[in-house]
């Protein structure tokens, strides 16, 4: 099952969000991203957060219609996205998009991008997408298959520790059994030589970052 939630931070090319949206998604907007919802003619099922920006009629019209509005004080320790990957997460939902959650601030950015590396979230995969950019997390022992085609963009970035057996197929600079130190820049920039390109990681995090062309 599939949920989309729809955050608050920079969301671009707006009007092919409704390309991404299937029939049957679960649709979560996380506070501020419900003006997103609202733009695109979106209705969520369940808006999550301190409430702090939004306009407290539509709220009551979205709740009328049969919308869960769940609130929380704004004084909270969780982010309004976190608190709406939890909801997903509650609900039995193991694949998650999430889109607008990069780009107003820097702070927010940087959290949102490291939410996934939560170990409460190590069987669910979430991808935050922006505009024509795909960003997932990879835990070792495991791999990840990029599908897009020749010529598109593939840099992995190691999390916390370095990244050790990472191993690359399909790409222009291929590695075999290697290892990416953390804070070092060597799997930035690759290229998908073909449709597909799959990357394996025997211990670690990687933050992957596909960039369609």
């Amino acid at each position: 099952m599939r949920a989309v939630i729809f955050a608050n931070g920079v969301l671009n090319n707006l009007q092919d969000v409704h390309d991404i949206i299937l029939p049957d998604d679960l649709i979560i907007a996380a506070d501020g991203g419900m003006t997103y919802c609202r733009a695109l003619g979106i209705k969520p099922s369940i808006v999550i957060g301190d409430l702090d920006s939004l306009d407290p009629d539509y709220l009551k019209s979205l709740q009328t219609s049969g919308t869960e509005i769940i609130s929380y004080p704004i004084n909270k320790d969780q982010t309004d996205l976190e608190l709406a990957l939890h909801k997903a997460l509650d609900l039995g939902y193991d694949e998650i998009l999430v889109l607008g959650a990069l780009g107003a601030r820097w702070d927010m950015t940087i959290a949102n991008l490291l939410l996934p590396a939560a170990s409460e979230f190590s069987k669910v995969t979430i991808r935050l997408i922006d505009g024509h950019q795909e960003i997932l997390l990879l835990r070792g022992k495991g791999e990840l298959i990029f599908n897009g085609k020749k010529g598109d963009m593939l840099s992995i970035v190691p999390l916390g520790q370095d990244a050790y057996g990472v191993t690359l197929r399909g790409l222009k600079y291929p590695l075999e059994d290697d290892v990416l130190r953390f804070g070092a820049t060597r799997g930035i920039s690759n290229v998908l030589i073909d449709d597909t390109a799959t990357v394996y990681l025997k211990k670690g995090l990687l933050l992957c970052i596909h960039i369609y062309t």
